[in-house]
C-alpha cells in the first residue's frame, strides 16, 4: 500500500480534548490534550500543538504485540527508553536512556497507552526549550480520555492508520 500524503486532525464540535482523524475516506474519533489544539504550545501546558507534522518513527512493544505493517522505520521499546521532557537539559525533547529511579518519560509502560508510539516531527527543527515533547500519536485511555498533549486512538484504527503512514506523510493538525 502507498502511504497517504497528508492525514488531518481537527477538534470535534463542542469538545475540545476530542478530536477527528481523516486519513483518505477514512475518519474516526481521537482524543487531543486537556488543552485541546493549541497555536503557542508550552512543556506542560496539556495542549496538542496546531501545524504540520511528519512522522519520524513508529516505536512498538515487541513483547505484546507483532510488528506491524507499516512504511515508517521502526524501533522497539526497551525498559530503559524514555523521553527527555526536561527544558533544561540538552537532550530535550529526544530520545534518551534512563536506569530506574531517573526522571524522563518512560516509552516502556505497564498501562498499554505506548504499546505503539508514533514519534512525530514536533519542535525538532529547531529544538526550543520549553516549546513542547514527547508529542506523539499513540493508544487512547477508555473513553477517548483527554492526553498531555498528543494524538490518541483505540489500537484497531492505529494499527489501521500505520499501513498508511509513511516518512512523507504529512500530520495536519487544526
Amino acid at each position: 500500500m502507498r502511504p497517504l500524503t497528508i492525514i488531518y486532525v481537527s477538534t470535534a464540535p463542542g469538545a475540545r480534548t476530542r478530536g477527528v482523524l481523516r486519513a483518505g475516506p477514512l475518519a474516526w474519533r481521537v482524543a487531543l490534550g486537556r488543552g485541546g489544539i493549541r497555536a503557542n504550545k508550552r512543556e506542560g501546558d496539556g495542549g496538542t500543538p496546531r501545524g504540520t507534522f511528519r512522522p519520524v518513527r513508529l516505536w512498538w512493544r515487541a513483547d505484546r504485540s507483532p510488528r506491524p505493517v507499516t512504511a515508517l522505520p521502526v524501533r522497539r521499546i526497551a525498559s530503559s527508553d524514555a523521553w527527555c521532557e526536561n527544558p533544561a537539559d540538552g537532550r530535550y525533547n529526544q530520545p534518551i536512556r534512563v536506569s530506574n529511579g531517573r526522571s524522563g518519560d518512560r516509552l516502556y509502560r505497564d498501562d498499554h497507552l505506548y504499546d505503539f508510539i508514533v514519534e512525530i516531527d514536533h519542535n525538532t527543527r529547531p529544538r526550543v526549550a520549553g516549546r513542547g515533547s514527547a508529542v506523539f500519536l499513540h493508544l487512547a485511555r477508555p473513553g477517548l480520555a483527554a492526553t498531555a498533549g498528543c494524538v490518541a486512538m483505540p489500537r484497531e484504527r492505529l494499527r489501521q492508520l500505520l499501513r498508511s503512514l509513511g516518512s512523507s506523510t504529512k500530520i495536519n493538525i487544526r
